[in-house]
């Protein structure tokens, strides 16, 4: 029953059929997400990163293809060959991205199987966050989840763009260095070459950024990972990510406002919404005061 993926080659995702594909050939690739049977008729709704899209196989007109489409399980890895055509008068989902065409499948190619899973790819999940962890590659497949790396990355795009037009320049700084006193424990990694000596995960970039600063790279920047020894808490993990940079020859006044305008541009681009700059600002006294932190 399986295919070697072979010479197909995937022309749309499933999410980006529309209307302006009716009567041309699509070939996609992706996961059954479900699949209905209505007397000689299956409808199954094939997912991938864009979105789902309804492949109709016809008993009728195309046996072949019907006896394949039968045996397909849920989270099965398939390839579709086709024609988009309008659906229905009636049968429309205005709740789909795709919901006002379907593809009639030629031909249905079966890349991977899947055994039964531990829980569905469905939003609302009753399943404790140990299962889904251990299961982490299908928990990914939800919407959410999907959606919120995507968002991350737009927000990655965004910040690069937007320091990249103040003149910053974005450097990689080392992740394997030398312990140093800070607010919290290292990770340690023990070196093989250097039996008995050990390497610090860095709690922050900033030695080095500060190295950069003495070298005359006036404006930098990186999205970089930072770790820390500490226990759990609900704004603390171990292992997180932090946009960095640091300036030179500039005033306080000057790093807050490249902060409060980089802010405001990624509140505008990802969410549609505008923020007035420069922002509300209180002392650190009065903020101690009022809420017992700065």
């Amino acid at each position: 029953m399986l295919t070697e993926y072979g010479d197909f080659k995937r022309t749309k995702y499933c999410g980006e059929v529309s209307l302006g594909d009716v009567g041309k050939e699509v070939k996609l690739a992706g996961w059954v997400h479900r699949k209905r049977h209505h007397g000689g008729v299956i409808f199954i709704d094939l997912r991938d990163r864009e979105g789902i899209v309804q492949v109709v196989v016809e008993e009728k007109t195309n046996p072949e293809a019907y006896e394949v489409a039968d045996k397909l399980k849920s989270e099965y890895v398939i390839g579709v060959i086709g024609k988009v055509r309008k659906r229905p008068e009636g049968t429309e989902n205005p709740k789909l991205k795709t919901g006002y065409v379907e593809v009639v499948a030629d031909r249905i190619l079966v890349f991977n199987t899947s055994e039964p899973l531990p829980f569905p790819v469905e939003e609302e999940t009753q399943v404790s966050e140990e299962t889904k962890l251990k299961y982490r590659y299908i928990d990914l497949r939800r919407e959410s989840m999907k959606r919120n790396l995507i968002f991350r990355h737009k927000v990655y795009q965004i910040t690069r763009n937007f320091f990249t037009k103040e003149g910053f320049i974005e450097i990689e700084t080392p992740f394997l260095t030398k312990s140093t006193p800070e607010g919290a424990r290292d990770f340690l990694v023990p070196s093989r070459l250097h039996p008995g000596k050990f390497y610090a995960l860095p709690q922050s970039p900033q030695l080095f950024k500060q190295i950069l600063m003495v070298a005359g790279f006036d404006k930098y920047f990186q999205i970089v990972k930072c770790f820390r020894d500490e226990d759990l808490r609900a704004d603390r993990q171990p292992e997180f990510t932090q946009i960095d940079y640091e300036m030179s020859f500039v005033s306080e006044e000057e790093v807050m406002d490249v902060a409060e305008r980089l802010i405001a541009t990624l509140f505008k681009e990802l969410l549609g919404i505008e923020l007035k700059t420069p922002f509300e600002r209180i002392s650190y006294k009065e903020a101690m005061e009022k809420y017992g932190t700065d």
